[in-house]
């Protein structure tokens, strides 16, 4: 099983504890009137909501030479393959850059351990992490991407890395893109038409005749229920 596939499994029934990028989405901005909730905006998102994202977005925060740290980070992380794209191409630098902004508490460790890989880069092979080839780049990211098997001089390097890792799987999961690689449906409508036939006969049990006729059956799924004036179920 490879990475992706980690990941896949650690998110799938749990999506809806990552971070979400703010801001509304071409289709949102399109929402009718009526789709806003009172006193809010389109895209469920209030004034004071709305100015403090524009504001959060004219700042910059990381680097050119960062960002292109990040770049190859996220796309190790979460590489495209046949079913979806990569990081990068679903814009999780860009999530990331907008977090670093809306919760100041990231911006030390994060700027911390983008120096560190310079810091390693050069001890290791002499150069800046950005002039290092592929193969140099993995064996640096081996080191700490694998708590486990880490070694005790790179704790902080394994925290810093296990925070980027969370970050861009974070990112990159409140995207489409990652909730159609997850089979993520959301809330839809269900049914359920009570215990299985065949668990019931494994365990002997059977379906008392009197209470057949008033349970829901698949055929009636669509028929809306009717109520006396008493609150009495009618049909």
């Amino acid at each position: 099983m490879n990475r992706r596939e980690n990941l896949k499994l650690l998110f799938t029934g749990s999506v809806g504890t990552g971070l979400m990028l703010a801001g509304c989405s071409p289709e949102e901005q399109k929402l009718p009137a009526t789709a806003a909730l009172s006193g809010g905006t389109k895209g469920y998102r209030t004034d004071e909501e709305r100015k403090r994202d524009q504001e959060l977005l004219s700042e910059t925060f990381f680097t050119d030479e960062e960002l292109k740290k990040l770049d190859i980070l996220v796309d190790i992380i979460m590489p495209k393959d046949s079913e979806s794209p990569s990081a990068t191409e679903v814009g999780v630098p860009e999530f990331m850059e907008f977090i670093m902004k809306d919760m100041p508490h990231y911006q030390t460790p994060m700027r911390g351990g983008l120096m560190w890989l310079d810091f390693e880069a050069d001890e290791k092979f002499g150069k800046p992490f950005l002039e290092i080839s592929k193969d140099q780049v993995i064996e640096i990211v081996e080191l700490v991407a694998w708590p486990d098997k880490a070694t005790p001089e790179y704790e902080g390097a394994v925290k810093w890395f296990n925070m980027l890792r969370d970050l861009t799987c974070s990112g990159y999961f409140s995207t489409e893109a990652g909730w159609n690689y997850m089979g993520y449906k959301g809330n839809t409508p269900n049914v359920w038409d009570g215990v299985p036939q065949e668990v019931m006969n494994k365990h002997g049990f059977t379906l008392p005749e009197k209470y057949v006729p008033i349970y829901l059956k698949p055929e009636d799924r669509g028929t809306v229920a009717q109520w006396d004036d008493e609150g009495n179920l009618i049909g």
